[in-house]
């Protein structure tokens, strides 16, 4: 096996993240609150081992398609494809099976204030068609930005949809729930699903609903809500659609803010969609760098993406990569204390 590594990057604030080659993942972000004082903002363990073939994906970049397909298949050029199901029912394909790129050793290197990993998914990966090579690239700034350059290539037609699965807390990892944090989307409307969290295919509005974070409001404000999104999940775990999206450009997808501690992370992104998670079942989890498994509800994950199970939509945004074309997308996670 690959040796595990670290890598932590350090601005002019003192402020740093730290990234690991399992899953190409963000291990931590310590930044400053409102007092100056330093903490850690993103869930994750205190042994780096077990960040393999963990239940809540912390801080990794699934692939090789993030969040559900209907019962695994999905067809191109009318060649149906059958994926791995590994869903906890056994029906349906989430985040690129158990093997997936967040449970891989991904090749990494550093310069300066920017990492680079790549990992080289082979044809027939958990069922997927093609070889694939893809690549993700940290850079983090003086501005206590941590930008997420995405990129794949592909040598026969395939799809992807990549994210980073990040878990945050900004009163600081261990310190309670997420349900006082202040949670705005810039999203009109969201995806609703079945019961087994695969999105319908209608794109329904948030008004009048406890989707509605347009304005933002406390996450745990309707957590408690007697509505099928929510019920569903026992929390939020569903998919946003984002208002301003145009392929290529970059645009506002989400703002978390948390009073008690003044920190605020904004989210841009080229994506279409943001998968809310607010950690539902995150009991039961590896033991987290607190020094304790964390409790239901102690992050949220904001998960920019493509629309959840595209290939079997046509309406939604195209997922479907051919040789000679290239993915390219974005995800920034702007940090600030005011």
């Amino acid at each position: 096996m690959k040796d595990i590594k670290t890598y932590t990057l350090t601005n002019a604030l003192g402020a740093s993240v730290t990234l690991c080659n399992i899953g190409a993942g963000l291990v931590s972000a310590i930044v400053p609150d409102k007092n100056g004082n330093m903490g850690d903002v993103v869930l994750g363990y205190s042994n780096l081992n077990d960040y393999f073939g963990d239940g809540p994906c912390a801080g990794k970049i699934p692939g090789r398609f993030s969040n559900r397909i209907n019962e695994g298949r999905f067809s191109i050029d009318g060649k149906e494809h059958q994926l791995v199901l590994n869903t906890s029912d056994g029906k349906h394909h989430l985040h690129g099976g158990p093997e997936g790129f967040a449970n891989q050793i991904w090749d990494s290197e550093r310069n300066g204030n920017i990492v680079v990993f790549k990992y080289l998914s082979k044809d027939g990966e958990a069922g997927y068609p093609g070889n694939l090579l893809a690549t993700a690239r940290y850079t983090w700034n003086d501005e206590c930005e941590l930008i997420i350059e995405l990129e794949a290539e592909t040598d026969a037609p395939t799809i992807i949809n990549l994210t980073n699965h990040t878990y945050f807390n900004l009163k600081g990892e261990g310190n309670g729930d997420i349900l006082d944090h202040k949670l705005t989307l810039f999203a009109h409307n969201y995806l609703p699903a079945t019961n087994e969290l695969i999105t319908t295919g209608e794109i329904a509005t948030v008004k009048g609903t406890p989707m509605d974070f347009t304005e933002g409001k406390l996450i745990g404000q309707d957590i408690s809500s007697d509505f099928d999104a929510i019920t569903n999940g026992k929390g939020y775990d569903s998919c946003w659609v984002l208002d301003d999206f145009v392929p290529g450009e970059t645009h506002k997808a989400a703002e978390l803010h948390s009073e008690e501690s003044g920190r605020r992370v904004e989210l841009l992104t080229t994506q279409p969609g943001i998968q809310v998670y607010t950690g539902n079942w995150l009991s039961g989890s590896p033991v987290g760098k607190c020094g304790r498994p964390y409790n239901d509800y102690e992050g949220v994950a904001l998960e920019c993406q493509a629309l959840p199970d595209s290939p079997n939509k046509p309406h939604f945004p195209n997922t479907v990569l051919r040789p000679g074309e290239r993915y390219e997308q974005k995800i920034i996670f702007r940090f600030s204390n005011n």
